[in-house]
C-alpha cells in the first residue's frame, strides 16, 4: 500500500531532534510522497530544501493568515523566486483564520490572501487553502479566481460548500480529525464527495488520528485516516489509498 500524505509540516521545530532519519525513513513504512507547505518565508525556504534533499518529498510555499501581519509587496517576489524551484508544486498554505483574536485583522488576511490566489493564477500554481471559522469569506474569494484550483486542507466546511468546491474543481482533505468522536460534520462530507475529489493528509506534527491522539503526529500515521476514509466509503483501505495517491499526484502534477 502506497499512501501520500499531502500535507505535513516537516519545516516545524518538533521535527528537529529526528527530522532526517524520520523523512529518510518514510518509503520504506509505506509513505512514497508527501508534501510541506510553508505558512512564511522562512518555513517555505525550508520546505524547498527539505524537497531537494528527499526525492520523495515536495514543497509548497505561501504565508499562513497567522502570519500575515508583515505582509509587504516585496514577499510575493520572495514566494515568485522559491516557486521558480523544482519541487514546489503548489502555493500554499494560504487562506483565512478567524479562530484566535490574536489573529492579524480580518481585511489583512483577505489582502493577502487575494495576492497569493492572484500569484498562483499568474504562475498556474495550485493552491493549499487554510480556512477556519471564515467559510463564507474563504468561498466568496476563491470564487474571485476561476482560474485557480486548489484544495482545502483539514476541511472543516459543511457538506453544502463542499459541493460548491467540487462544482468548481477543487479538491477537499481530511486529517486524522476523521478519526475522532466528535467528527460528524467531517463524516458527512467524506460520505457526500465523490472519491475523485478526496486527498488525505496528517497535517504534521499537529492532530494525530485515533489512536495516537495526544503525539507528535508524523506521516506514517496517515495510514489511519485512509482506513477511517475507506470505512467511510465502503471500500478497501489499499483502494483509498490507490485513489488518494492518484488523486493527490493528479492535482500537484507529479509524475
Amino acid at each position: 500500500m502506497e499512501l501520500f500524505d499531502t500535507h505535513a509540516h516537516y519545516d516545524a521545530e518538533e521535527f528537529d531532534a529526528d527530522r532526517e532519519q524520520l523523512l529518510a525513513g518514510l518509503p520504506s513504512q509505506g509513505v512514497t510522497l508527501v508534501v510541506n507547505p510553508g505558512c512564511d518565508l522562512p518555513s517555505s525556504q525550508k520546505a524547498a530544501e527539505l524537497s531537494e534533499r528527499f526525492p520523495h518529498v515536495y514543497a509548497a510555499v505561501g504565508v499562513h493568515p497567522e502570519n500575515c501581519g508583515d505582509w509587504e509587496d516585496g514577499f510575493l517576489l520572495k514566494l515568485r523566486a522559491l516557486s521558480a524551484k523544482a519541487k514546489v508544486v503548489a502555493i500554499g498554505e494560504i487562506g483565512l483564520d478567524y479562530y484566535w483574536e490574536e489573529n492579524p485583522p480580518r481585511e489583512r488576511q483577505q489582502q493577502v490572501f487575494r495576492d497569493q490566489m492572484a500569484l498562483a493564477g499568474e504562475l498556474n500554481l495550485p493552491v493549499i487553502v487554510h480556512d477556519r471559522e471564515a467559510h463564507g469569506d474563504s468561498l466568496a474569494i476563491i470564487k474571485e479566481f476561476p482560474h485557480v484550483r486548489g484544495v482545502f486542507h483539514c476541511y472543516s466546511g459543511s457538506v453544502e460548500m463542499a459541493h460548491e468546491l467540487v462544482k468548481r474543481g477543487w479538491m477537499i482533505s481530511f486529517t486524522g480529525v476523521l478519526t475522532y468522536k466528535n467528527a460528524r460534520k467531517s463524516l458527512e462530507v467524506a460520505a457526500a464527495i465523490p472519491m475523485e475529489h478526496l486527498m488525505i493528509e496528517t497535517d504534521s506534527p499537529y492532530m494525530a488520528p485515533v489512536p495516537c491522539r495526544g503525539r507528535r503526529n508524523d506521516s506514517t500515521l496517515v495510514c489511519y485516516v485512509c482506513e477511517k476514509l475507506a470505512e467511510i466509503k465502503g471500500i478497501s483501505a489499499e483502494e483509498c489509498a490507490r485513489i488518494t495517491l492518484e488523486n493527490g499526484k493528479r492535482f500537484f502534477g507529479i509524475a
